[in-house]
C-alpha cells in the first residue's frame, strides 16, 4: 500500500449559497486545467490533465451527540499520463 501525504486541507462552515459559488468557481478553474488553492500563507497549484476520475460518495454516519451526519463527498483523482474513462450524470 502506498504512502499518502496531505498537501493541503481545509474544512469550514459555509452557507449553501457560498458553497455553490465556490463549486462554480472551482468548475471554471478545472475547465481551465489549473486550480490554485490558498489558505493564509499556504498555497498549492494543481495542473490538471484532460482526463480525471470523478468519485462521488454519499454517506450517513451516526454521531452520538448530534444524530445522523449526512455527507456528499466529491473527489477528483488522476495519475500522471492516465487516460482512464468513466461516466456519471447529474439528475
Amino acid at each position: 500500500m502506498g504512502r499518502e501525504i496531505t498537501l493541503f486541507s481545509s474544512e469550514e462552515p459555509k452557507t449553501r449559497s457560498d458553497v455553490a459559488d465556490f463549486l462554480r468557481n472551482l468548475a471554471d478553474r478545472i475547465d481551465a486545467a489549473q486550480v490554485v488553492l490558498r489558505q493564509g500563507q499556504d498555497e498549492i497549484v494543481l495542473s490538471l490533465p484532460e482526463r480525471i476520475v470523478l468519485e462521488l460518495k454519499v454517506e450517513d454516519e451516526e454521531k452520538r451527540s448530534k444524530g445522523i451526519q449526512h455527507s456528499l463527498e466529491i473527489e477528483l483523482k488522476w495519475y500522471d499520463g492516465d487516460t482512464s474513462t468513466g461516466s456519471v450524470e447529474l439528475g
